[in-house]
């Protein structure tokens, strides 16, 4: 379906009127535009406390205008698919220049011919009724209640997308691309004598329901519920200045809030970030190697093409502790006088793009898990975040730990609970002095928030040593 009559067949627009609002985009001298289409499909299936409370579709569809000028851009969108109305948009966004001097475009021929082993929606399950599907939720929350008799609620639910997006821009490029998207949480609750604790486990990408051919809804099910029963008998968390051990896979949320978003160019084209002005200096200890992929088959943050017609890539972005790149859209890449990296993403066609992670990860090291943990005498292990935040400014974090346990004498003893992580991303890569052979990639559960936009994205890493981070707890 990505031949070279889709981006006008599914839209339905034809090519002449395509061109024409491109070309309206440079009539006052603005230096590049495009047209982002989009045609999204979504559904969703919740399942709460073993009864189907709710059953939804959706479909949104729009053009998105743009027309930039240096480093300064003009963004407008409708949700019209006719030929008046994005020569009315364009005329709008054109504004970003007043040179009066319009430009050339060269609109091109034939679609770019993008990868098809990343993934694929030619046959995307959210087509399929909803009674097909609901054999997965009944069957995660009996799998749950199973696990245990101390769990006492299951909530489940399952979503659901399709986007058809498409690209036309003022220079040669023209993309159609078709990107599924499944996810699916399992949320459990165990009670034991009056205290309460809450298990949760959550798996998808870009794939439709044979991503249940590897992961079934049993598994993610008795995944939450281990979780909640066994933070069942957690201590409270000792406060203070700790030895840190992240787990592989999921911990890589740390690396994405705390080091990720710093290294977005359009926050160091402005100054804003922490990194801004280090490229070629150290940041990290040499045991870090730091890579945003957006090539990896299924991954939730995986991407065929950005969101500006540029390839994703493999982008090393700090090499053995010492910074070498940022990740880059358009308007940046022109800034710095370097090729974009494939990183320029949105939300949907009512956002501008900007420089966005796809799969961030750090290169495994050489020691052995149970290594790092036999190092350390007495420290935190965390195994499970619900999400953190970050100041781009300064590079300070917090994060949430929703498992994590005490390491004593280079041994997991009790599981802890209300651990808080509080540190600087560059002060807390500077100290890993332990960096573990087994690197895991995420399953397909996170999204990043920036600037009011929702990007899905991956993260990855192994397991690793920090000798000291800030623990939010309570002193024993």
């Amino acid at each position: 379906m990505r031949d070279r009559s889709l981006l006008q067949s599914h839209f339905g627009l034809a090519a002449e009127d395509l061109g024409k609002a491109v070309r309206a985009t440079l009539a006052r001298g603005a230096d590049y535009g495009d047209l982002f289409l989009e045609d999204a499909v979504t559904t969703s299936l919740v399942m709460d406390d073993g009864k189907l409370r709710n059953v939804t579709f959706s479909e949104d569809s729009g053009v998105g205008i743009r027309a930039v000028k240096g480093d300064t851009q003009a963004y407008g969108y409708t949700q019209l698919f006719e030929p008046a109305e994005l020569l009315r948009v364009a005329d709008q966004v054109a504004a970003v220049s007043r040179s009066g001097e319009a430009r050339s475009a060269v609109i091109a021929a034939a679609p770019q011919q993008l990868r098809t082993d990343l993934y694929s929606g030619l046959n995307a399950s959210v087509t399929l009724a909803a009674s097909a599907k609901v054999s997965l939720l009944e069957r995660a929350d009996a799998a749950a209640r199973a696990y245990s008799p101390l769990i006492q609620r299951v909530d489940v639910s399952l979503a659901e997308e399709v986007r058809v997006i498409g690209l036309l821009t003022s220079y040669d490029k023209r993309f159609v691309d078709i990107q599924p998207m499944l996810r699916f949480n399992v949320t459990v609750v165990a009670e034991k004598n009056g205290r309460k604790q809450q298990g949760y486990a959550s798996g998808g990408g870009r794939v439709g329901l044979e991503y249940f051919d590897g992961r079934s809804p049993e598994a993610l099910a008795q995944e939450a519920s281990r979780i909640a029963v066994e933070m069942l008998d957690a201590r409270p968390a000792p406060a203070g200045e700790q030895v840190v051990v992240l787990a592989p896979g999921d911990s890589g949320v740390l690396l994405h809030e705390a080091v990720g978003h710093g290294l977005e160019a359009d926050f160091n084209r402005k100054g804003t970030s922490k990194y801004a002005g280090r490229i070629g200096k150290p940041v990290a200890s040499k045991l870090c190697t730091v890579v945003d992929e957006g090539l990896f088959p299924r991954s939730r943050g995986s991407i065929a093409v950005d969101d500006e017609g540029t390839p994703a890539g493999r982008n090393v972005l700090i090499a053995e502790g010492t910074l070498v790149s940022y990740m880059h859209d358009r308007i940046s890449a022109r800034h710095y006088g370097i090729e974009s990296t494939g990183n320029g993403r949105r939300q949907s066609y009512r956002f501008p793009p900007m420089p966005r992670m796809t799969n961030t990860y750090m290169l495994p090291g050489t020691a052995t898990p149970e290594d790092v943990i036999a190092s350390t005498k007495k420290g935190i292990y965390c195994k499970a975040f619900s999400g953190g935040q970050v100041n781009i400014s300064n590079g300070d974090f917090v994060f949430q730990v929703v498992e994590s346990y005490l390491i004593e004498e280079g041994k997991l003893t009790a599981p802890l609970k209300d651990v808080v992580i509080i540190g600087n991303g560059p002060d807390a890569l500077g100290k890993v002095s332990m960096v573990g052979n087994d690197l895991v990639q995420s399953d397909g559960r996170w999204t990043c928030g920036k600037g009011s936009q929702q990007v899905p994205v991956g993260v990855g890493i192994s397991t690793i040593k920090v000798d000291a981070i800030t623990v939010g707890g309570t002193d024993q």
